[in-house]
């Protein structure tokens, strides 16, 4: 079950960055304008961004399982017509229809782990899922090189699209017979169509100006959709607390240290995914990587990622209290001493246990502190948690990256623009490691109230 789950995730999550690799390619085969390739690219993360809460919130009314299970072929569907695209305008369409297959399945992968695991078996099974998260990103790069590259039956860059429908079909068939069915009563659960108007309306107005305003020159109507933005989301805020049966429940932020921990996790994988972004421009503006030495060069990183997301569970229960605050002040130690000394010499020897170092924090930093999150809130409430597991970390990365990928790109030169991204990074980190004391310190004190 976990395996069919976590396979999906890794498809959803590599085709986010596996169409930056072969932009180029895509460009050059299909004439398309600048304005196309934009959209090819930045559309799939707009429409998942949208749509995930909604989503989330499907899988409580018509079941996890079933949702995932459609999700996925919608996916497989949606990726065999991006690989069969005539021209631009029909990809850019099918990766819209493509992100709305990955915005139905990947709330629900959460949502199943958080209700048919328990304890460490839970700890372990997030583990691996935020392994499989946090490094879908890097991972399409590198096998968007690879495929792009081969030129596979002659076919450039439609295998890009095209590998996933064997995958797809083979998940679609084990799948229902390994996936088990939610637990929870679903009779009396409706979907609140006025609280998805209210925050398709918000997600609309803050990712737009966030994906495409950084290369227009932050117009005037970017800073408008932004404040727009950020008021009609207070407005349904406000609202989903009225209502008999929300789209998002807030209730699943009453547990302390909910809050103040979901914080933590999603500044952590916004700094990763301005981090990724920086240091694999810098490596091919600056350096002279070509996009499949890029990705490659990010291997210790995941390693590291890796290493201790599938171990960290099986550490003393002191040491696992202690991660999540060692987490981000090791990532920032790690990509900072990077920077500092290989910023303007590579040196790919030198690079790789401070990428290991970094990638490890960045482990340490999330996967402990959303297992802890979900020992402290129901099961009922697990779409929720899901839902603001998937939407925070990509409002995270869309920030960072349009706001601090401006800083770089403002920079008088990539080394130095790297630096500064680096720099604003360490505050931030700084920022989620008080969140992380928060967490630790509200755990202490239930801990000691539990006893007495």
């Amino acid at each position: 079950m976990l395996a069919v789950l976590l396979t999906g995730q890794a498809m959803a999550s590599m085709d986010g960055s596996i169409v930056s690799v072969g932009a180029v390619t895509i460009r050059e085969g299909l004439h398309a304008s600048g304005a196309e390739i934009q959209l090819i690219v930045s559309g799939y993360l707009l429409t998942t961004g949208v749509l995930l809460v909604t989503c989330a919130r499907i899988g409580d009314v018509i079941g996890h399982r079933r949702a995932f299970l459609l999700g996925l072929g919608w996916f497989t569907g949606a990726s065999l017509l991006c690989g069969l695209a005539p021209d631009a305008t029909v990809l850019v369409l099918a990766r819209v229809a493509q992100a709305m297959g990955a915005a139905l399945l990947t709330p629900q992968i959460f949502s199943l782990i958080h209700m048919h695991w328990e304890g460490a078996a839970r700890r372990r099974a997030i583990g691996v899922y935020s392994m499989v998260l946090a490094l879908g990103v890097a991972l399409g790069q590198v096998i968007g090189g690879l495929v792009a590259g081969a030129d596979l039956f002659g076919l450039s860059w439609r295998p890009i699209f095209l590998i996933n429908i064997p995958i797809g079909v083979i998940l679609l068939t084990v799948g229902p017979r390994v996936l088990l069915h939610s637990r929870t009563d679903r009779q009396q659960v409706r979907l609140d169509l006025a609280g998805v108007v209210l925050l398709t309306a918000a997600m609309t107005a803050l990712t737009v100006p966030l994906i495409f305003g950084q290369d227009h020159g932050w117009p005037t109507w970017a800073w408008i959709s932004l404040a727009c933005g950020a008021a009609l989301l207070v407005a349904f805020a406000r609202y989903e607390t009225r209502v008999r049966q929300p789209l998002l429940d807030f209730a699943a932020l009453r547990p302390d240290g909910t809050k103040p921990g979901l914080a933590a996790c999603w500044i952590i994988m916004g700094c990763y995914t301005v981090f990724l972004l920086t240091l694999t421009l810098h490596l091919q503006t600056a350096l002279g990587y070509s996009p499949l030495q890029a990705g490659l060069a990010f291997v210790p990183y995941a390693l590291g990622f890796g290493a201790l997301s599938l171990s960290w569970n099986r550490y003393p229960q002191w040491l696992q209290s202690t991660l999540p605050i060692a987490g981000p002040i090791t990532f920032a130690a790690g990509s900072a001493l990077l920077v500092l000394l290989y910023r303007d010499e590579w040196s790919p020897l030198g690079s790789i246990p401070l990428l290991f170092l970094a990638g490890a924090g960045h482990a340490a930093g999330y996967s402990p502190l959303i297992a802890q999150i979900t020992s402290l809130v129901e099961a009922r409430f697990a779409s929720a948690i899901s839902a603001l597991n998937a939407t925070g970390p990509m409002l995270a990365g869309v920030a960072a990256v349009a706001g601090l990928g401006s800083v770089y790109f403002a920079a008088p030169s990539s080394a130095d623009g790297l630096l500064r991204v680096v720099t604003a990074g360490i505050v931030l980190l700084a920022i989620g490691t008080t969140c992380a004391i928060r967490v630790a310190s509200l755990a202490r004190r239930t801990a000691r109230e539990g006893v007495s």
